[in-house]
C-alpha cells in the first residue's frame, strides 16, 4: 500500500521518498528493501539505480490496478448524498466451474465477495447494487462466463425474514463494517487538525499523511458492499468517515503547491471534490421563477 499510494502521476516512485515516508511510519529500510525486491520480482515494477537515489517505475498493469475502487468510492458519496436510493431490486450471481478449474472458482469467489456480494447457498452470492458489469468482466478473464448465471428479485427471504434491512443484517457483518469506519473516522480527525491547524508541514509530513489516510480507506472500504442507506443502520459510521475525509484531501488540495504528487493524491482528490459538488447541489432550494410582467403571460423570450 505504501508503494502505490506513492506512485506519481507519470507512473514513477522516488526511493528517497519512499524510504523518508517509510521510516516516518516507523518502517525500517529493511522492510523497503525486501518490499521493493519482491514487487520487481513479481513484475508489477522496474528498477532503475540503487539506494536512495533509485527510481521505480510502475508497470501498465499495476498503474491499472492503481485505484480499482474508485468507481465504488464515487458510488459510495452518491448513496451519502442521497443520490442513489434503492430500487429494491436484490442482485444475484449463480456459477458451478467443476474441480478441474479450482482456482478460476476460487478466484471468482473472491471477486463477488468483493464486490459486495453474500453468500446464499453454494455457488449463489447476492448484492444490492447493480453488479453485472464487473461480475461478467471478471468471469470472462477468468474463462468462467460460461458457468456464470446472473437475475434479478424483489422477492428475497432467507427462513423467514424478508424484510430487506433484516435480510442485510443476516447477510452481511455490519457490525464489522461498521467498526472498520469508526477507526477510520479515529484515524482522520487529528490529521484533519494537523492539515487544517497554523504549522506547516513538510511535504514528507504531507505524503505521510496520503499513506495513511489511504491505507485506512482502503481497510474500511474493502470489506463494505456498499449497501443503500435504505438498508443500513442510521446514523451509518461510513458516511461520518467519508465525509472527514472529502474534508482531509481538500485540506491537502489547499496545500498542494505544485509539487509532484502521488496519482493517489489527484484521484481522491477528485472524488471529493465531486462529492462535494453533489452535496452542494442536493442542498441548494430550487430557484423560483420569477415574476411574469404585469399585464403579460409567461412565455419565452424571443
Amino acid at each position: 500500500m505504501l508503494v502505490h499510494a506513492l506512485i506519481r502521476e507519470d507512473g514513477t516512485v522516488g526511493a528517497d521518498e519512499l524510504y523518508t515516508v517509510a521510516n516516518t511510519l516507523g518502517m525500517s529500510d529493511q522492510q523497503v528493501r525486501l518490499c521493493v525486491k519482491r514487487l520487481v520480482t513479481e513484475g508489477r515494477f522496474t528498477h532503475e539505480g540503487r539506494g536512495r537515489k533509485a527510481e521505480l517505475h510502475a508497470t501498465t498493469d499495476t498503474m491499472r490496478a492503481l485505484a480499482p475502487n474508485a468507481d465504488f468510492l464515487r458510488h459510495a458519496f452518491r448513496q451519502d448524498a442521497g443520490l442513489a436510493p434503492w430500487d429494491g431490486v436484490w442482485h444475484l450471481a449463480a456459477f458451478a466451474v467443476p474441480e478441474s478449474a479450482r482456482t478460476a472458482r476460487d478466484a471468482l469467489r473472491e471477486t463477488l465477495v468483493r464486490l459486495g456480494g453474500a453468500p446464499l447457498q453454494g455457488g449463489l452470492y447476492v448484492c444490492a447494487n447493480t453488479w453485472e458489469p464487473y461480475v461478467e468482466e471478471a468471469a470472462h478473464r477468468l474463462g468462467a462466463h460460461d458457468a456464470l448465471t446472473l437475475l434479478t428479485t424483489t422477492d428475497l427471504r432467507r427462513g423467514d425474514t424478508r424484510e430487506p434491512a433484516g435480510l442485510a443484517r443476516r447477510l452481511w457483518p455490519l457490525q464489522e463494517i461498521a467498526d472498520r469506519y469508526r477507526r477510520l473516522s479515529r484515524i482522520a480527525r487529528p490529521r484533519l487538525a494537523r492539515l487544517t491547524g497554523p504549522v506547516e508541514l513538510s511535504p514528507a509530513a504531507l505524503l505521510t499523511i496520503v499513506v495513511e489516510l489511504a491505507a485506512e480507506l482502503t481497510r474500511a472500504m474493502e470489506p463494505d458492499p456498499l449497501l443503500p442507506p435504505q438498508l443500513l443502520p442510521q446514523p451509518w459510521p461510513g458516511a461520518q468517515a467519508r465525509k472527514l475525509i472529502a474534508r482531509c484531501w481538500a485540506a491537502l488540495h489547499e496545500r498542494d503547491h505544485g509539487e509532484a504528487r502521488p496519482a493517489l493524491f489527484r484521484l481522491y482528490a477528485d472524488i471529493t471534490r465531486e462529492a462535494a459538488a453533489l452535496g452542494d447541489a442536493r442542498r441548494r432550494p430550487p430557484q423560483r421563477p420569477a415574476p411574469a410582467a404585469a399585464g403579460r403571460p409567461d412565455r419565452c423570450p424571443p
